[in-house]
């Protein structure tokens, strides 16, 4: 795969080069926060939204979705957290789909279908490209994706906070905004989050 082409993977597959499933879910879950379709629902869940996308244009369909983003979605019916939409059959069988590409560019390695020695250097060479972001203002949502991506929870916490924390997306965090804290347990050990905000559904970032 060339450096030009490198360049041209999608948030989803540069994040599943990065950080693994995980990662990759959860720009499709951001991605579908940004369009209006998901949002949190009790604290550390997400759950489809009942609302109009945020790039629909009246007369019109909405812009199709990603194939990982489309079961991401259809799966969030059925509201949960982060680390069980990872486990949830269908998504499961949409990240496979997603890595057979990968693979075949030689960015994926069989048969652990980790990422290469290539991909890591392409991942670094983005990230070194695209700086960590220090605020939402003036990114489009295709570049917020990138950051998140890219930079995973450092770039969750700039961009979309009370989403992230809200949903579960974040394992640890401390974030005040407008009232909204979140704290790790025990003085910020590695385990569990403790969070304090509404039982509904999570606002707009």
């Amino acid at each position: 795969m060339s450096e030009d082409s490198a360049i041209q993977l999608q948030p989803h597959e540069i994040a599943l080069l990065r950080g693994g499933p995980r990662a990759a879910v959860t720009v499709a879950a951001v991605g579908l926060h940004l369009r209006g379709v998901v949002q949190a629902g009790l604290p550390g869940t997400m759950r489809t939204a009942e609302a109009v996308p945020a790039d629909a244009i009246p007369g019109q369909a909405p812009s199709p979705l990603p194939p990982l983003e489309k079961t991401v979605h259809e799966s969030l019916r059925k509201p949960c957290g982060l680390r069980q939409l990872v486990k949830r059959s269908d998504v499961r069988l949409a990240v496979a789909l997603m890595r057979v590409p990968l693979a075949e560019a030689g960015l994926l390695r069989y048969p652990l279908l980790g990422p290469t020695r290539a991909a890591r250097r392409r991942v670094r060479a983005l990230q070194e490209l695209h700086a960590r972001p220090a605020g939402r203002h003036g990114l489009t949502d295709h570049d917020k994706l990138l950051a998140v991506a890219l930079h995973g929870e450092a770039a969750l916490r700039v961009l979309v906070p009370r989403f992230a924390l809200r949903a579960g997306l974040l394992a640890r965090a401390e974030v005040a905004d407008k009232g909204f804290h979140a704290r790790s347990p025990r003085g910020g050990g590695t385990g569990g989050v403790s969070y304090s905000c509404g039982s509904g559904g999570g606002g707009s970032d």
